[in-house]
C-alpha cells in the first residue's frame, strides 16, 4: 500500500524517491525542533516573566528530584500555570489540524473544517447546557466532549439512513451543516434564557475559546482520547492517500472505504470534541493548517498528516503567547485565530493558488 500510494502522488518522475523521503523527513524533524523551541519560549512568556536560567533550574531539579533554588512563586506560575495551559495549546493545535487535514482528505474538499459533521457546535452547546446548570468544571467539559460526539453520531447514522447505507459524503456535508445549525440554534436559545449577569458572560467567554483556565486535572481527561484518536490516523495515511483520489480508485486498490470513512470520522470527531472541551470553540486552526501544511510538505499524507500535527501545535502555542502578552486583558484565542485565519486564506485566493488533496 505503501508503495502503490507514493506512485499514484509522484507526479514529478524527475525527482527520485529517496531524495524526496529525505526531503520530507527534514521537513518533519525541522518543524518538531521549532516545536520544541516555541514550547520552551511559551513557558517564559506571559504577564509573569520566568527567565530561562530559572525555567531550566526548575525543570532540571524536578527531572533528577534536587533541591529547587528558584523564588517559590516562580515555580508555582511554572507548574501550576503556565506549563499545563502549554501542553493544552500543543494537545489543542494538534488536534485540530489533524482532524481538519483527515476531513478534508476524506471529503475531498480543501474547504472542510473539523466542524463540518457538528462536533464544534454540538460540543458548545454541551458547555452552554452545563454553565446554564450551574455544573462545575468538570461536569462543563463532560458535557460539552458528549455533546460533541452526540452531534456527529447524529449526523452519521441519519446520513447513513437518508444515503440508505452508501455513507454519500455529499449527504454528509448537508446532515452536518444542518445539525450544526441546529445546535447553533440551541446555543442562542440558552443564552436568550441565562442569568445576563453570570451566566451570559461565563457562556459566552467560553464559545470565545480560551485555556486560562486549563489544569493538569483537565488534561487527564483529554489526553487519552486524543491519543486514541491521532494514533490510527498516522497508522492509516497510506490508506487516505488513495481514499482521497475516489471510492472507485480505493476499492479497486483493495481499501474498504465505508470502514475508512467510519475510522476517519470517529477519529476526527473525538479529537474535535475533545479539543472544545476544554479550549472552547477554536475557529480557524483545522481549516488554515492542513492548507499551510500542504504548501511545506505537498499533498502526501504519509508527510501531511504529521507536518498538520506539528504545525497546529506551533501555531496555537504562538496565537495563545500572543493572546497573554500582547494586552492587559488577555484576548480569547477565538478571536485571534479568526483574525489571523481570514487574512491567511484571503491571501491563498487572491494568490490564486491551487491546493491539491
Amino acid at each position: 500500500m505503501k508503495d502503490i500510494s507514493e506512485t499514484v502522488l509522484n507526479k514529478n518522475p524527475n525527482i527520485s524517491m529517496p531524495i524526496k523521503k529525505t526531503h520530507e523527513i527534514q521537513i518533519i524533524i525541522l518543524l518538531f525542533i521549532i516545536l520544541v523551541a516555541v514550547f520552551f519560549i511559551s513557558l517564559t512568556v506571559g504577564r509573569y516573566t520566568i527567565p530561562l536560567d530559572q525555567l531550566f533550574n526548575i525543570i532540571y531539579s524536578k527531572l533528577f528530584n534536587l533541591p529547587i533554588t528558584s523564588p517559590a512563586a516562580v515555580e508555582s506560575v511554572l507548574l501550576k500555570v503556565r506549563l499545563p495551559r502549554v501542553i493544552a495549546a500543543i494537545l489543542v493545535g494538534a488536534s485540530l489540524s489533524i482532524s481538519g487535514a483527515a476531513y478534508q482528505g476524506l471529503f475531498k474538499n480543501p474547504l472542510v473544517s473539523p466542524d463540518i459533521l457538528g462536533a464544534s457546535a454540538g460540543a458548545g452547546f454541551g458547555s452552554a447546557l452545563a454553565i446554564l446548570l450551574s455544573f462545575n468544571i468538570i461536569a462543563i467539559q463532560f458535557s460539552s466532549f458528549a455533546f460533541g460526539l452526540a452531534a456527529v453520531t447524529f449526523t452519521y447514522l441519519l446520513g447513513k439512513i437518508i444515503s440508505r447505507g452508501n455513507n454519500s459524503v455529499v449527504v454528509l456535508v448537508l446532515i452536518g451543516m444542518v445539525v450544526s445549525n441546529l445546535f447553533t440554534a440551541f446555543i442562542s436559545i440558552i443564552k436568550y434564557v441565562a442569568d445576563t449577569d453570570n451566566q451570559l458572560p461565563a457562556i459566552t467567554f467560553w464559545l470565545m475559546g480560551g485555556l486560562s483556565s486549563v489544569t493538569f486535572k483537565d488534561l487527564k481527561i483529554i489526553i487519552f482520547p486524543i491519543i486514541i484518536s491521532i494514533i490510527p490516523l498516522i497508522l492509516l495515511r497510506w490508506q487516505m492517500n488513495v481514499i482521497s483520489f475516489g471510492d472507485e480508485e480505493a476499492s479497486s486498490l483493495g481499501i474498504d472505504t465505508s470502514k475508512m470513512k467510519t475510522i476517519v470520522i470517529i477519529c476526527s470527531s473525538l479529537l474535535t470534541a475533545a479539543a472544545v472541551s476544554i479550549s472552547g470553540m477554536i475557529g480557524w486552526v483545522g481549516l488554515i493548517i492542513p492548507h499551510l501544511a500542504r504548501m511545506i510538505v505537498g499533498p502526501n499524507y504519509k508527510t501531511l498528516l504529521p507536518a498538520s500535527l506539528l504545525l497546529g501545535s506551533i501555531f496555537l502555542l504562538i496565537v495563545d503567547d500572543l493572546a497573554r502578552s500582547m494586552f492587559p486583558v488577555e484576548i480569547p484565542l477565538g478571536i485571534l485565530t479568526s483574525l489571523i485565519g481570514a487574512p491567511f486564506f484571503i491571501y491563498l485566493l487572491l494568490k490564486g493558488r491551487r491546493i491539491w488533496l
